[in-house]
């Protein structure tokens, strides 16, 4: 259940890494490297990359290809707009970037997620997701129900489960345990584990063995203890994803 998000940002590299774009591609080298025995995902949020402009563009194409072949990859890009710009966005991610998925913000409707829908690959559709501002908007309620309820219902009722589905964050489990009953066979990518404070425990009860991705970044990536070498801080990295990787299994 294992997905690592690769947030990498050059303001927090370790000491032991260069601080650059260079030593960005390095760090997610040596990360990808320690953590892929128990990752079934990676997820790169786009942001921490776009910020450095061309360069950090490069360094996304660079890092996608660095994650092995049969490893699943999410463009946490949270992309989202009229048709033609969507169609625009999904090019983008499928065929430049060659991801597997993308997230989606749905909030402007069906015409701003059918062009990602059209491209066969996973659409994760925004709905409640793991930060307090989500009850600003996804909680409201609309016709007896919360807004983000009806996001789930009107695209499962649109779309086949294996081309949809949903960030539900993990400090929301009792949410989550209802969310399965309205998206049984939908797969949700759960973030939120780690530094947000998601319980894994209760995530996996509300999840009940159904199709999941469970995503630990900044926890996994950043250890929190002092090190000199790159040796060291690519087993303490190990070691991290090892124990979620642990904490996560199912029977």
């Amino acid at each position: 259940l294992l997905c690592v998000g690769l947030d990498s940002d050059i303001s927090k590299l370790p000491d032991c890494f260069e601080k650059s774009i260079e030593g960005l591609l390095e760090f997610n080298k040596s990360i990808i490297a320690a953590t892929c025995d128990f990752a079934s995902a990676y997820k790169i949020n786009f942001a921490f990359y776009e910020q450095y402009g061309s360069d950090g563009f490069d360094a996304i194409k660079q890092t996608f290809e660095m994650i092995p072949g049969d490893t699943f990859t999410i463009a946490d890009a949270k992309r989202g707009d009229i048709g033609n710009t969507s169609a625009a966005y999904s090019r983008s991610v499928f065929n430049f970037f060659q991801a597997d998925s993308i997230t989606v913000n749905p909030y402007m409707g069906f015409d701003s997620i059918e062009p990602f829908i059209e491209s066969n690959k996973l659409v994760f559709l925004l709905a409640l997701t793991s930060n307090s501002g989500s009850n600003d908007f996804q909680r409201l309620v609309c016709n007896g129900k919360p807004l983000y309820q009806h996001v789930i219902e009107k695209t499962t009722a649109r779309y086949d489960a294996g081309n949809i589905g949903f960030v539900v964050g993990a400090t929301h489990p009792a949410e989550l345990a209802a969310i399965r009953s309205i998206a049984p066979s939908n797969c949700l990518l759960i973030p939120g584990v780690g530094a947000q404070g998601g319980d894994i425990d209760a995530i996996l009860a509300a999840n009940a063995d159904a199709l999941a991705l469970i995503n630990v970044s900044r926890a996994i990536i950043y250890p929190q203890t002092a090190i000199a070498d790159k040796a060291h801080y690519s087993a303490a990295v190990c070691l991290l994803a090892q124990e979620y990787a642990i904490k996560m299994k199912t029977e």
